[in-house]
């Protein structure tokens, strides 16, 4: 049987919308899986949020992208450059050993996947800057019933890093079932209405071992002699045959943990059913309506006219990610993606704190549960439900 995920965490990266502040940073999460790290999301100055996190920056195996809007993929290209020992390159007359792509092709290439333009991004990117990578990547796009089915806006060549495995993952029935998968986990996507094309990831956890009670165990394997080893196979769900005949079998396996990791939406419908059930929903809460609590509130506007502006530009409230989240009956919800108004230094500013307190208030008023505002640099396991 596989090794099951011994650690799911999660480590906020930035948490800010359209433009960073001086307490919140672009738009970045890491999910660390055992001790692979993926990112979602690569804003401005991701790198520097990886420096001075306890992320390690050559553990990062994994992109996904949910837009292309810059503050959630202008940091993709210094990042694939400091994670890959990128360089300017070498004069004429001296050997670039990065340029090599027989030494690059026994390396595992980084996995970069979103939506259309995300290939053309990066290529052009590295193209038109001269920057030459160590070790390979490859991109993955999921297309939207909209898109062309090949094609990626791509004039250039592939770059000399880039592997031409990059697929384009169509729909089916409406979302991006399994885009990856191995031994110990799925990840499955579906679009999320915004401005442009958007898209949500659901990480899930396959099922993992049953809870065992060794009561119901061990006075067979005395009875019988067994070794006490077998207890590992019952452990992981398998039958075992004793000395005498008897078959004991283990529990049943259990759902793993899950995650929906929703990018920028005014309604993330089309993920529902993907998400049903998550251990964490991360929903953005971009702007809300803090009358008394927030001074910049105009005194014009109402819960009404900010929830209308706020779709108007792609966007949504706190109680907007509070409703969702009890659509999908998730067990736990982070609000991230706030505006630059909403400080990030809720732990030691007294405003802050309220501001944000009353922004949480917002989303329990409509979701009941547990919900937690992101803060850079935040970090949290996601545990196992009892």
């Amino acid at each position: 049987m596989p090794p099951a995920l011994s650690a799911i965490n999660i480590t906020i990266l930035g948490s800010a919308s359209a433009q960073p502040s001086s307490t919140r940073n672009h738009s970045s999460l890491a999910l660390r899986l055992n001790g692979d790290v993926w990112l979602f999301d690569c804003g401005e100055a991701t790198q520097h949020r990886v420096q001075k996190s306890s992320v390690k920056m050559g553990k990062i195996q994994k992109i996904f992208i949910t837009h292309t809007h810059g503050d959630h993929i202008f940091g993709l290209l210094p990042l694939l450059a400091s994670r890959l020992d990128g360089t300017g390159g070498m004069v004429e007359s001296s050997e670039d050993p990065r340029t090599n792509t027989d030494a690059q092709g026994a390396i595992p290439p980084l996995e970069i996947y979103g939506p259309l333009g995300t290939r053309a991004y990066v290529r052009n990117g590295l193209a038109y800057t001269y920057t030459n990578l160590g070790a390979p990547y490859v991109v993955h796009e999921l297309r939207f019933p909209a898109d062309p089915p090949s094609g990626d806006y791509t004039e250039l060549p592939l770059h000399h890093s880039e592997l031409p495995t990059g697929r384009n993952i169509s729909q089916i029935d409406g979302v991006w079932p399994h885009i990856f998968k191995d031994e110990l986990v799925s990840v499955s996507a579906a679009p999320i209405l915004h401005s442009v094309p958007c898209v949500g990831y659901v990480v899930s956890e396959l099922p993992v071992p049953g809870k065992i009670n060794p009561k119901d165990y061990i006075p067979h394997l005395k009875r019988t002699g067994a070794p006490m080893s077998v207890m590992r196979q019952l452990q992981q769900g398998e039958s075992v045959e004793l000395p005498d005949g008897t078959v004991l079998h283990g529990p049943p396996r259990r759902p793993g943990r899950k995650l929906a990791i929703l990018g920028d939406t005014y309604d993330p419908s089309p993920i529902a059913r993907l998400a049903e059930d998550a251990d964490l929903l991360i929903h953005e809460a971009t702007n809300a309506h803090l009358p008394g609590v927030d001074p910049s509130t105009k005194p014009e506007d109402t819960f009404e006219s900010v929830e209308a502006r706020t779709k108007s530009r792609g966007h949504s409230t706190p109680q907007m990610a509070g409703l969702f989240a009890k659509r999908i009956r998730a067990k736990k919800l982070l609000l991230n993606h706030f505006s630059a108004r909403y400080a990030g230094n809720d732990d030691v500013d007294e405003e802050a704190r309220k501001i944000m307190e009353a922004i949480k208030a917002l989303a329990v008023s409509e979701y009941g549960g547990e919900v937690i505002c992101a803060r850079d640099f935040m970090s949290f396991d996601i545990e196992m439900q009892r």
